[in-house]
């Protein structure tokens, strides 16, 4: 009897809890580059529900959620910090809770919570914890310096395994007991048995000496000279007499800064070093990437950049400094507000950040800056590379393509490669790569690099497959297809001009004799803006973005081709050609390629912003010249004003589909606020001036047979 009653009373406790909602709960949130899992706890606390949950491939357990309901069978959470919520219907006979998950503005998807537990994802913290191990290290340089560094070997490895290497200054292990995120978008390489090193450069975070941004390269270096080529043969040759289990190969890669030490392993490199990916490579600093385009100030971008990651760092540590904070959310606003230049160290920086001082004393492209060109050394390459870049880098995309050029140029017989796609800055690392803002390019972009990714070092670090790669793998877009090259730009396109003309056209045929010029006044106190939005960080989507907004500004000068009625694939760079005039004595020039759609548009995927694409202008390439480097940067030149004048510059390649029924457009303006500084349209030094320098100019684009503007493209052969 006794027996029996114990029976019933675990039988209605087991039914009790099958009609209770506190407990556990499992789901998977099933992102398509990374599912995670989610572990949700319900309690009641003084009768009031209570709730937490744990994203164990985020190595991250307890987070309280700070809103929770439940209420008709219906359970809804939020965590604000994450700016996460849920709504489901709970099931509580079937012990099943079935809803909607959001993560910010971008992310839904239905989530359905059960009583069962579920197993560790393979790309994520836990996985990786039970079958690596990490093991941090300090390595000796040829200088005594020593450099933090992280190694990550499988626990049941599978022979000799090839070693890859990233070097950064971006903090590789912020934990000593976590593993590094990073590890996620490489599970198609330590899948396949790799080891995985990662290494804080020379003065950043736990290594020790001194940092020095895109410190130069010494050639044939004395005893115990160094730079970032020297520290990674160092580095090389440690790893491979000290990490077991490794087949005496390496390979490099890296993204953005990253990349820039994968291009600097290249020269003298160890002969233990196989293969080289440079990935949106930091190449010249000047001349196209990050903090200046053809002479031109990348304002916006640097000042994030070194207000936070550019502050000294006085000791190792494995903490980052803390963000700057802006007083105003209108990047726009704020920056028209700081006036010149000069008085963001006299408002905000003082001169704690050496390299917004170097930035600002090197107006023109002096030793300091050609010093720090790495392509000039890119001669007896003996390592495959393959470099990667996107499209829509609003970083990079000069790196990349400048950086395979040099070597192919230099190397003939190097296994050199080049890899493009339609992304932004490093985005293949990241996401599926199925779009770019409101632009949608109908596959998984990511996952096709990856294949290639993992070709590469497979068959330089591991003996495996075939090397079938092209010499270019490039996505075009509007066609929205990959498509292989022999050579870049290809050698099956042809040059045609595209002239600007009167009323507004742009015409494959030259102007006529009379046609005259486009007059406009441009006012530094309302530069242009660079998006329509209002916003604070400078958006990676503005490189496709809708460009309606400024077509309709009178400071920005239009030109658009008839309707085509057949599609017109430009491959290669785009030369701008163009005969201009001022009343002042300084000009910034902005050229932007713009794919103008139909009217209407049909069955076209929804986009970021609810933006109708009937119409839409996406920006295809955008450049600037800052006009007193017309001729040289190093010795800039005023314009005589009123003086008929020839700016000439190179617009980094594009690989873009017009399609039939589509316009090509050019538009032509003298500010993009605030990407870049604003020019007074005066001759003087702009990281010194006063507001008072800052004028109103007159200017004119000339589109005469005498003075024909234009641009010459690279037009793919059918």
């Amino acid at each position: 009897m006794k027996t029996l009653s114990s029976f019933f009373s675990i039988l209605l406790i087991v039914s009790l809890h099958a009609q209770d909602i506190t407990g556990d709960w499992h789901g998977l949130r099933e992102y398509p580059d990374r599912p995670l899992r989610m572990v949700l706890h319900l309690s009641y606390e003084d009768s009031v529900l209570k709730a937490n949950y744990d994203s164990p491939e985020n190595d991250l357990t307890g987070l309280v959620l700070d809103s929770v309901s439940y209420e008709n069978s219906i359970l809804y959470l939020r965590y604000s910090n994450a700016d996460v919520t849920f709504r489901g219907f709970v099931d509580l006979p079937n012990q099943k809770i079935s809803g909607m998950y959001t993560a910010g503005a971008n992310t839904q998807m239905p989530l359905v919570l059960t009583r069962n537990p579920l197993p560790p994802q393979k790309n994520g913290f836990a996985y990786l914890k039970a079958n690596f191990t990490k093991k941090e290290v300090y390595i000796p340089m040829r200088d005594g310096t020593r450099l933090f560094t992280s190694i990550y070997t499988s626990k049941n490895p599978k022979g000799d395994n090839p070693i890859l290497l990233v070097r950064t200054p971006y903090n590789i292990e912020p934990d000593e007991d976590s593993y590094t995120g990073r590890l996620f978008s490489m599970d198609h390489l330590w899948s396949n048995g790799y080891i995985i090193v990662f290494q804080d450069v020379r003065g950043r975070f736990m290594s020790e000496g001194k940092f020095v941004d895109v410190r130069p390269y010494i050639p044939n270096k004395k005893k115990k000279e160094f730079d970032d080529n020297s520290d990674t043969w160092d580095t090389i040759d440690w790893l491979i007499r000290n990490v077991d289990n490794n087949n005496g190969r390496v390979g490099i890669f890296g993204i953005s800064y990253p990349g820039f030490y994968s291009t600097m392993s290249l020269p003298d490199a160890h002969p233990a070093l196989k293969a080289v990916s440079p990935q949106a490579p930091v190449s010249n600093w000047f001349i196209g990437d990050d903090w200046h385009h053809n002479g031109a100030f990348f304002l916006l971008d640097a000042f994030s950049f070194y207000s936070s990651v550019g502050r000294p760092r006085p000791e190792p540590t494995r903490e980052w400094p803390s963000p700057f904070q802006f007083n105003n959310d209108d990047n726009y606003d704020f920056f028209l507000d700081l006036g010149p230049v000069k008085n963001a160290a006299a408002k905000y920086f003082g001169d704690t950040i050496q390299f917004w001082d170097d930035l600002m004393t090197h107006p023109d492209y002096d030793d300091f800056w050609k010093a720090r060109d790495i392509l000039q050394h890119m001669s007896d390459i003996k390592p495959a590379v393959l470099t990667v870049g996107g499209w829509f880098d609003a970083e990079d995309l000069y790196g990349p393509l400048a950086t395979y050029q040099s070597i192919e140029s230099k190397n003939p017989n190097n296994q050199n490669r080049l890899i493009m796609g339609p992304w932004s800055h490093g985005q293949w690392s990241g996401t599926d790569g199925d779009n770019m803002g409101n632009m949608h390019w109908g596959s998984n972009t990511t996952k096709f690099f990856k294949e290639v990714e993992a070709k590469f070092f497979n068959y330089y670090l591991k003996d495996e497959g075939t090397m079938d790669l092209a010499e270019a793998t490039m996505f075009i877009t509007g066609a929205n297809e990959w498509k292989n090259f022999d050579a870049w730009p290809p050698a099956a396109s042809t040059e045609r001009q595209l002239y600007l003309r009167g009323n507004g056209e742009l015409s494959f045929s030259a102007p006529g004799t009379d046609e005259g010029y486009d007059e406009y006044i441009v006012d530094p106190g309302k530069p242009v803006p660079y998006t329509e939005d209002v916003h604070l960080g400078r958006t990676r989507e503005y490189m496709t973005d809708d460009q309606r907004f400024a077509s309709r500004r009178p400071d920005v000068m239009v030109y658009q081709t008839g309707i085509l009625d057949e599609k017109v694939v430009l491959t290669g760079p785009i030369d701008v050609k163009f005969y201009a005039s001022t009343t002042g004595t300084d000009a910034d020039y902005v050229v932007k390629l713009i794919d103008v759609f139909p009217d209407q548009v049909e069955d076209y995927p929804e986009n970021d912003k609810d933006v109708p694409i009937g119409g839409y202008q996406m920006l295809v390439r955008g450049e600037v010249l800052r006009g007193r480097y017309r001729n040289s940067f190093e010795k800039p030149e005023a314009f005589v004003p009123g003086e008929v004048t020839e700016v000439s510059f190179r617009i980094p390649d594009v690989a873009h589909s017009f399609e039939p029924g589509h316009k090509i457009m050019i538009q032509v303006q003298n500010s993009w606020f605030p990407l870049i500084d604003r020019n007074p349209q005066q001759f003087v030094n702009i990281y010194e001036c006063d507001e008072e320098d800052f004028i109103k100019a007159t200017h004119r684009i000339y589109h005469t047979s005498e003075y024909p503007s234009g641009v010459t493209v690279r037009v793919l052969a059918n």
